[in-house]
């Protein structure tokens, strides 16, 4: 993560059951190259190896991820994050789990918007 001070946006991922017609999609229309990583795809800027985002298959722990743009924000504490969720009236939509070396989650708010949330 670049910038991993509290409530930065650090990444976006798009989890969708067909990631690969989704990838092609957003590489005609934006520019976008794409590269296969761990099953899914990481998305680079054109003609360079900046990934910029994610397109993912909505499959195992992914399978219950809304298919919708995701902001993924970092903060001290996804716990207490958690916990803070739930009790202003948010419900928890995937983890508290591991994301390779970090922990996160995602989260919905009382509107029915949805975030995750990564500690760096």
């Amino acid at each position: 993560m670049e910038d991993s001070q509290p409530g930065s946006i650090v990444w976006h991922d798009l989890t969708v059951p067909n990631a690969e017609e989704v990838k092609n999609f957003y590489s005609a229309v934006i520019g976008w190259s794409a590269r296969e990583r761990d099953g899914d795809f990481e998305m680079t800027l054109p003609e360079t190896d900046k990934a910029v985002s994610g397109v993912c298959y909505a499959r195992g722990t992914n399978a219950n991820l809304p298919p919708q743009w995701l902001l993924y924000v970092t903060v001290p504490s996804v716990p207490v994050a958690c916990e803070q969720c739930v009790k202003l009236g948010g419900t928890i939509v995937d983890g508290p789990r591991r994301l390779g070396n970090n922990m996160f989650c995602v989260l919905k708010d009382p509107a029915g918007a949805h975030i995750a949330l990564i500690e760096p």
